[in-house]
């Protein structure tokens, strides 16, 4: 029963043709686009960009931005290669399952788990603080009880979760044209941002572009980042040594096209869609955050920039106090988009893992009629409202930055590996400079996850080790593989996968 054993490529497209868990296949590269779209603009466009110009770039975090850019595209590119070749649902534990063993699946999938179910518990309980302020401009408030302030219950948030669960299980069609509509109304919000505050740019606010360079103030402990804590020294604020320190910042501004392969099994044409959505989503989204952050540095000069709404703080500060309810709506629908799709992604990532026998095998039933991994669904929206309706989390928001800097690690090894195990598998998109764009991606990613702090990593680590444990007590022995092929399967040696029709027994 070796951990290393993999799931060949053609099994796990056949897989996906079984009457009990196929899945139904409506959507365009538009949809995934729109997908894409819809959870990279978050709160990063309507927070980062202030805190990343007040108090690490100043004028030169529009640099930052791109540089962070071509940092994702890297991983992006890899993402299109393995997406294309490998349609199946479960992005990352999918192409590491194809490629580097069940181990390795194991440890992604589990690590994904982490990242998708805090990060939507995460964005609920914002998308109720911004509920709350919307109110608030019509004069409205809700009780004490159930704000979610001061540990109360977040009854806001536990009801925008039920809901858009209640929509995810409905169908994929109709999670996608709602997602069209929301996204709509947040990039009609940007692009206002963007041609109002052109109105009202001061050329003085851009000088100096790059700041002079000053020392950043150093945190001990486990508030320490792992670069501090190795090196005793924080990176410098400002100067180019601080555009690329703000990179690392905004970086967390573009998670979320990974998201995109999710929804490969139900794409039409994933072998020409998928890759359109990923690198679409994200050459749209750097394009948005780089003009945003040019104007608003232009309206407001960058050391008087708000930290928490820099956008609505940028139009009062030039006197049109009345855009920043405007712009409330726009980050309302900007999270609610972004809770949506991370619900979707993690009830993809579960229905691949409990089709491979790693979860329960009953958790990947397909609903009859509306063709959605429902049960999968439900739990994970259960799970996410009661953390957003009962748990503080601000401790946990940035285990879904490393969790997902490490699942872009692994995709990008992926493509190198498979490169070398199965040359002639038919690719319809092909990542560009093998092997040296993955390296670089590697190589990017491992450097971010050096600013995260030393809790940070020390809660990844806590997480990684609980999952070790599941597998061995139960993944392990309860997977497809050694339940078909009685663990007899070698790593990467290109055996015979087992047969998918009959191979199975129940749970």
């Amino acid at each position: 029963m070796s951990v290393f054993r993999t799931k060949s490529v053609e099994q796990s497209i056949r897989d996906t043709e079984e009457p009990e868990h196929r899945l139904r296949k409506d959507l365009s590269a538009l949809d995934l686009t729109v997908f894409g779209v819809g959870v990279i603009i978050g709160t990063g466009i309507f927070v980062l960009t202030g805190v990343a110009a007040n108090e690490v770039a100043g004028p030169a975090v529009a640099l930052s931005f791109v540089a962070a850019a071509v940092a994702c595209a890297l991983a992006a590119l890899c993402y299109a290669e393995l997406a294309s070749t490998v349609p199946v649902a479960g992005s990352a534990y999918t192409f590491s399952y194809a490629t580097l063993g069940e181990l390795v699946a194991w440890i992604i999938g589990w690590d994904l788990i982490l990242e998708f179910i805090i990060g939507g518990a995460v964005v609920a309980v914002g998308w109720s603080q911004y509920f709350a302020a919307m109110l608030e401009t019509f004069g409205l408030q809700l009780p004490a009880a159930i704000s979610g302030q001061d540990g109360a219950f977040n009854l806001p948030a536990v009801v925008v979760v039920l809901l858009l669960t209640g929509i995810l299980v409905v169908g994929i069609k109709l999670s996608a044209r709602f997602n069209a509509i929301v996204v709509a109304i947040k990039v009609a919000v940007v692009l206002f941002v963007i041609a109002a505050g052109l109105f009202f740019v001061n050329g003085a606010n851009y000088s100096p572009f790059v700041p002079p360079s000053e020392p950043a103030e150093a945190t001990s402990g486990g508030n320490a980042t792992l670069v501090e804590a190795v090196f005793g020294q924080a990176p410098a604020n400002f100067g180019v040594s601080g555009i690329f320190a703000a990179a690392a910042l905004v970086f967390f501004a573009y998670i979320g096209f990974d998201i995109v392969a999710t929804a490969a099994e139900e794409t039409r044409n994933p072998q020409r869609d998928v890759p359109r959505g990923i690198i679409g989503s994200l050459a749209i989204c750097a394009v948005l955050y780089v003009a945003v952050s040019l104007v608003v540095v232009g309206m407001q000069r960058y050391t008087d920039l708000d930290t928490e709404a820099p956008l609505a703080a940028a139009f009062q500060s030039v006197g049109q106090p009345i855009f920043a309810n405007f712009i409330t709506l726009g980050a309302l629908a900007g999270l609610t988009s972004v809770m949506m799709i991370l619900m979707l992604g993690q009830s993809r990532v579960a229905f691949a893992m409990s089709r491979d026998g790693l979860l329960p095998r009953g958790l990947s039933a397909v609903h009859p009629r509306f063709g959605t991994p429902y049960r999968i669904t439900i739990i994970v929206g259960v799970v996410i409202a009661v953390l957003a309706g009962f748990i503080p989390l601000e401790e946990l928001a940035e285990l879904v930055n490393i969790g997902t800097l490490f699942a872009f690690v692994l995709v990008s090894v992926a493509v190198v590996v498979l490169r070398r195990t199965q040359p002639d598998l038919p690719r319809s998109f092909r990542t560009p400079l093998v092997p040296f764009v993955p390296i670089l991606a590697v190589l990017s990613c491992i450097t971010l996850m050096l600013f995260l702090t030393v809790n940070t990593w020390a809660r990844f680590l806590i997480w990684m080790a609980i999952g070790l444990v599941v597998y061995f007590l139960y993944s392990r022995k309860h997977s497809r593989l050694a339940r078909a092929d009685g663990g007899l399967t070698p790593a990467r040696d290109g055996a015979q996968s087992p047969p998918s029709s009959g191979a199975v027994p129940p749970d």
